[in-house]
């Protein structure tokens, strides 16, 4: 696939003119050098990197850009960018005179860019290091602001360029987590197509489409990854980025988030705020969606169904305060705002049971979900040996908690409870 023909956009059969206004794509040996070609108009720019990314790419960079005034601002390389408000801040005191923003690193590096730049009324490139996350083409932020992980619409880049040479030398596990999140994919489609049943949300069908063709042809450049292969470790950048555009497509995270994305968050932010270890976020993304497939497997089993589980306010609120803490409040004032606790949705289940069990039965089992994630050797077992048992239980009933999009979670709640004695860990 061209990646850039994806770009020019295109009228579609779901009655919308999907369009994703970043200009250029490159991934490519050279493709840092082509910074000089993008950069003609731009007079002062700020390069943003930690000390780990700007050794790998800081210098190929500045070589690009050696006529042009840049400035740097470097994170340490010893700890965890977290993309909070200090971070933000120590960003935008960086911007006086600036016309551009290049963000040289991956995740976090880039959601601090692209966040910054979008509320500054800057644009912003990417220099990626490592094909270890989706979000360099999306039109989101994931964020962690007054300690709740938030997804915040943001401007796209103008470009997007990534040295093969680069992203073959990444960590080997954030190759492995770029890999996991594309794995990912199988629960956030099967999500997104529940919720068009349950709650009539907006659904594309050539999102749909391209996200698990894009998916598919992932599966075949483990092998390849692992021996840090350039077209292995390009292809699968190049799967990255064209998720990202399916979610500028859709004009949310939608084609590539959902529970698996809700079990990571949940891991990460429990682990910043009661300060225990968790995982890089697509190995979390990629063993959860084993889970997830678990969850779905037990839910196909329980029909009839019974009443729609629920508690009293006060007891989810103390249950909630018990897990959350400081951000208990904004999960719950969150949920209150989409009336999520208040819902009917055992109607709409019943309603439509033939048609829910069909998109459980046509997505990879939890099975097959290993084997994909052996081929990159990850192991499942490492979740529970990170997290424990009663911890992956807790996240199952509440990690839905922390985002207002509906996922297979609040089914599972909803019919299982908050035990969920069928969950199939």
């Amino acid at each position: 696939m061209d990646i850039n023909s994806l770009l020019k956009g295109r009228e579609c059969e779901c009655q919308r003119t999907h369009t994703c206004p970043i200009k250029h794509i490159y991934v490519e040996d050279g493709a840092i050098m082509r910074l000089r070609e993008f950069t003609d108009s731009y007079n002062s720019i700020l390069l943003v990197a930690d000390e780990n990314t700007f050794s790998v790419a800081g210098k190929m960079t500045k070589e690009a850009l050696r006529e042009k005034k840049t400035s740097e601002l470097i994170f340490s390389g010893k700890t965890l960018v977290i993309p909070n408000e200090e971070s933000i801040e120590r960003v935008r005191r960086c911007l006086y005179g600036v016309d551009l923003i290049i963000g040289i690193g991956s995740g976090v590096i880039q959601d601090l860019c692209k966040y910054v730049a979008h509320f500054s009324a800057l644009p912003y490139m990417v220099v990626a290091t490592a094909p270890s996350m989706d979000g360099y083409a999306s039109s989101g932020a994931a964020m962690i602001l007054k300690g709740m992980k938030e997804t915040v619409p943001a401007n796209l880049p103008v470009a997007i360029v990534a040295e093969l040479d680069v992203l073959a030398t990444a960590p080997i596990e954030m190759i492995k987590a770029g890999y996991g999140d594309i794995i990912g994919k199988y629960s956030a489609l099967c999500d997104w197509e529940l919720s068009s049943i349950v709650n009539g949300e907006y659904f594309c069908s050539y999102i749909y489409r391209t996200t698990l063709e894009t998916v598919e042809k992932t599966l075949s450049t483990a092998d390849g990854l692992l021996k840090r292969d350039k077209r292995s470790v390009g292809a699968l950048m190049e799967a990255l980025i064209t998720v990202g555009i399916m979610m500028s497509f859709a004009a949310s995270s939608r084609p590539a988030s959902g529970s698996e994305h809700h079990l990571s968050h949940f891991f990460e932010i429990t682990g910043i705020i009661n300060n225990t270890p968790y995982l890089a976020h697509g190995i979390d993304v990629a063993y959860s969606t084993v889970i997830t497939t678990q969850i779905r497997e037990a839910l196909i089993k329980k029909m009839p169904l019974g009443e729609q589980f629920s508690l009293k306010r006060e007891d989810y609120l103390s249950k909630m305060d018990k897990i959350y803490g400081p951000i208990a409040d904004e999960c719950v004032a969150l949920q209150d705002r989409v009336g999520a606790y208040k819902r009917d949705r055992m109607s709409a289940y019943r309603e439509n049971w033939a048609k829910i069990k069909e998109i459980f039965e046509k997505a990879p089992t939890s099975s097959e979900i290993k084997r994909m994630l052996s081929l990159v050797e990850l192991d499942v077992s490492e979740l529970y040996k990170t997290y424990g048992e009663e911890k992956l239980r807790t996240a199952i009933a509440w990690a839905k908690d922390l985002k207002d999009r509906y996922t297979v979670l609040w089914m599972c709640f909803d019919i299982l409870g908050e035990e969920g004695e069928a969950y199939g860990l």
